[in-house]
């Protein structure tokens, strides 16, 4: 079995809500799991999943940058925080030929996990005019 279909095949047994956006990448929505705009991409050897947490604030950087590393040392079972552009993302990697089923789940599951834990934390280096929609 492919990456591709193994990676559907998954996504159907956790029973997660998604659609395919393209060539090996899928995007997940199923807010009753805690998963929101995350995308699965597969990239052989590699399953790639990520999500868009927050855009780059014009100040306080460098706070954040320490908040994001301890966060990665200290707070996250799978995956790590990293800079995308002016984003910060949530980045995991799976090898598609080892992973297994319960891989994939634990990965989505701390994914969920982390940002609902960190929303606060990190919430504190959202742009004002962002939060208020200006």
């Amino acid at each position: 079995m492919g990456g591709e279909e193994k990676v559907r095949s998954y996504l159907l047994d956790l029973g997660l809500s998604y659609e395919e956006v393209g060539d090996s990448t899928f995007l997940i929505n199923d807010e009753e799991k805690g998963l929101k705009n995350i995308v699965a991409m597969v990239s052989e050897p590699l399953v790639i999943l990520r999500v868009k947490v927050m855009e780059m604030p014009d100040s306080d950087r460098e706070q954040l940058y320490k908040e994001l590393l301890r966060l990665n040392a200290e707070d996250l079972i799978h995956g790590a925080y990293a800079l995308e552009g002016d984003h910060v993302i949530l980045i995991d990697t799976l090898e598609v030929e080892t992973m297994d089923l319960e891989e994939l789940r634990a990965s989505f599951e701390a994914i969920g996990l982390a940002l609902v834990q960190h929303y606060k934390v990190l919430g504190r280096y959202r742009q004002k005019s962002k939060r208020e929609g200006v």
